[in-house]
């Protein structure tokens, strides 16, 4: 049977302060940014797509390694505001995985800029092994500025998980 997927090009998310999105993105996660745009209401293209009448939005995706991230403003209609503490059990998307080189430096820099993490790398499950390889794997999960749930993951050789 043919494939016709080819891979994951990018996940979504919608924000209700684009720079704020840009702050964690491209400055905390060093994404780089590939495209922007906006849109007025009145393009009636775009809402028979989002699904939405009168919709207007400031949009940009950046390049996170092997994905895409496309972050959308809406500023119309305007969304209610989000619980900031929405539980990772509630349907729906539960949370995006970064993995990183350094995941106690990725999270003190993320610490440092304010934001907030369920706990912190536990660093005890990687270990060095005689020959100076890494082994194993840490893992957290943080909420970027707006409450949305985010992984950081350093992942080493083990059985678990594999890296990407």
């Amino acid at each position: 049977m043919k494939q016709h997927v080819q891979g994951v090009h990018h996940f979504a998310l919608s924000v209700p302060d684009i720079a704020i999105a840009r702050k964690f993105y491209i400055d905390l996660l060093g994404a780089e940014e590939i495209s922007g745009t906006e849109w007025e209401p009145g393009n009636p293209w775009i809402d028979a797509i989002v699904g939405l009448d009168g919709s207007a939005a400031r949009t940009f995706i950046a390049r996170l390694k092997n994905v895409q991230v496309e972050i959308f403003e809406y500023t119309s209609p305007r969304a209610p505001d989000m619980d900031p503490a929405r539980p990772v059990n509630h349907y729906g998307y539960t949370h995006v995985g970064f993995q990183v080189d350094d995941i106690q430096a990725t999270y003190d820099k993320m610490i440092a800029a304010g934001l907030t993490f369920h706990t912190a790398p536990d660093m005890t499950t990687i270990t060095v092994d005689e020959n100076g390889h890494k082994l194993g794997f840490a893992a957290t999960y943080g909420r970027d500025f707006f409450g949305n749930v985010f992984e950081l993951l350093e992942i080493h050789e083990n059985d678990m998980i594999k890296p990407v």
